[in-house]
């Protein structure tokens, strides 16, 4: 049991009706999981507003209510804090109500659009390879040194981060190391916690149903670096034209990394091929078994925490040189008949132009490159047509199928994914809407070295209809079709 006032320090309160001494339970936003003695905090959500909910959570037992408006009817056993955002009230009082876990470890943000899962997964690994207890946030699972937990959104609410950041702290972790989304800023969940550092990748086309506008949602991002502490770094990415944008108003430590452009951590790639890359960073020279420009620089933001963390420069390089592709990060097999399979993520226009010019850098010329590549449902629907022109484009066939429909119609947003298509691109495309059977026409049509291109879902191993996820995994698809199929 925890006293209600201790909980509610730092929080900016309006006013209190009842008594501050109580002694609670625990914290929730969701009326249905109050329990006696609990708190209940009102939130103003996207589709639900929490306030509707107050006397749910009153007959539930809850014995604090937090909310923004106070109820025109009052229980007289009941505390009534009134706040002027409920959101920020619930993130300050998880980290109080936790012990404020974020305080005593390391613990480093990473954003941007593309690169947030591959930066805080392979510094994870990175840093228990060099013999740290070490924590992870991120969009594929949590991690608390050995132990996986699963996880459903890129940053958890603040009640989940804190509970897991103070499990870290308990089991002796020094750093952790977190995915931040655009949502997870807006939705004020960062608030309460104490970064180290924090870390920009790039900014390109995703998550307009949300934020409505480019700018919007460039300017939430950027929310991230204001609120980082003086003590804290961030470390942009400078060859993108928001990196710097980010550091403005920032009172952090400022660093940059590059690599077409001076910055205080450079890089360069020598060699590439689907076996790995040569890169220079900051005139030392190591081998990567990472692919592609785009996991040059998730290399370099990776050296470069490494060294705003204190690390030996020789011992990060060494350690780099050995990480392994992140699941479905550019994962590619070659089958025995020399066929090369990619499995990538790649769900933005972004992504996708990346994945596909890795693969342009890296063939010869005389194999064919085979794209299958869809878009999720409920989602961005301005990104579709771009996605089609990129991987209509940039391919020698496209299979445009079905990704996460949900709970639109996948005929529909093969439309719209089609519509992007130039004229002289559409006879080299295809439409098979089950996944699995344009996944065995790449496979039945690609012939000793070509290239199939597998977009859109990378780690994920469900399919998401109507609500109902059915297990379904890329990789694992891709590789018993090949066996069936003798190639």
């Amino acid at each position: 049991m925890k006293v209600l006032k201790n909980i509610l320090k730092s929080v900016d309160i309006a006013q209190i009706i009842g008594s501050d001494s109580l002694e609670i339970n625990a914290i929730s936003f969701s009326s249905n999981e109050v329990a006696k003695n609990d708190v209940f905090v009102a939130q103003r959500g996207t589709v639900v507003d929490g306030h509707v909910y107050i006397n749910d959570a009153i007959k539930k037992g809850a014995s604090v209510i937090i909310c923004e408006v106070i109820p025109e009817s009052l229980e007289a056993h009941v505390t009534y804090v009134q706040v002027g955002d409920s959101s920020v009230a619930l993130a300050v009082m998880a980290a109080n109500y936790y012990g404020n876990p974020s305080k005593e470890l390391q613990l480093v943000g990473v954003t941007g659009t593309n690169g947030k899962t591959t930066i805080a997964t392979l510094l994870f690994s990175l840093y228990k390879e060099a013999g740290y207890k070490v924590g992870l946030l991120s969009t594929i699972k949590i991690m608390v040194n050995d132990t996986t937990y699963t996880t459903s959104h890129t940053t958890p609410d603040s009640l989940v981060i804190n509970k897991y950041l103070r499990g870290m702290v308990e089991q002796g972790c020094e750093y952790c190391f977190m995915e931040v989304s655009s949502h997870g800023i807006h939705q004020k969940r960062t608030v309460g916690l104490v970064f180290a550092g924090g870390v920009f990748t790039n900014l390109t086309h995703d998550h307009l149903d949300y934020h409505n506008t480019f700018k919007e949602y460039r300017d939430i991002k950027k929310i991230f670096f204001d609120q980082l502490p003086k003590t804290a770094f961030s470390l942009v990415n400078s060859d993108d034209k928001n990196g710097l944008f980010m550091l403005q108003n920032s009172t952090s430590k400022k660093h940059t990394y590059a690599l077409k452009t001076l910055a205080d951590f450079k890089g360069r790639v020598l060699e590439s091929s689907f076996s790995g890359m040569l890169l220079v960073m900051n005139q030392q020279e190591l081998w990567s078994k990472l692919i592609g420009q785009f996991n040059a620089y998730n290399l370099l933001a990776i050296y470069g925490v490494t060294q705003l963390l204190g690390m030996e420069p020789l011992e990060a390089l060494k350690i780099i040189s050995n990480l392994e592709s992140v699941s479905g990060r550019f994962e590619h097999l070659v089958s025995k008949k020399g066929i090369t399979v990619i499995v990538d993520y790649a769900h933005t226009p972004d992504a996708l132009k990346n994945v596909l010019q890795t693969i342009q850098g890296i063939r010869t010329g005389s194999e064919n490159v085979l794209t299958v590549v869809g878009c999720g449902g409920d989602r961005d629907k301005k990104k579709r047509p771009k996605m089609g022109a990129i991987a209509a484009q940039m391919s020698d066939q496209t299979i445009f199928t079905s990704d996460n429909p949900r709970t639109e119609n996948p005929a529909v947003i093969i439309e719209e994914i089609e519509a992007g298509v130039a004229a002289q691109d559409l006879n080299k495309t295809l439409v098979i809407a089950d996944r699995k059977q344009a996944i065995k026409a790449a496979c039945k049509m690609a012939v000793s070295g070509d290239i199939i291109l597998i977009a859109g879902k990378g780690h994920e191993n469900y399919q998401d209809v109507n609500g109902h996820k059915s297990h379904f995994d890329d990789y694992e698809t891709v590789t018993e079709l090949l066996n069936q199929l003798g190639k």
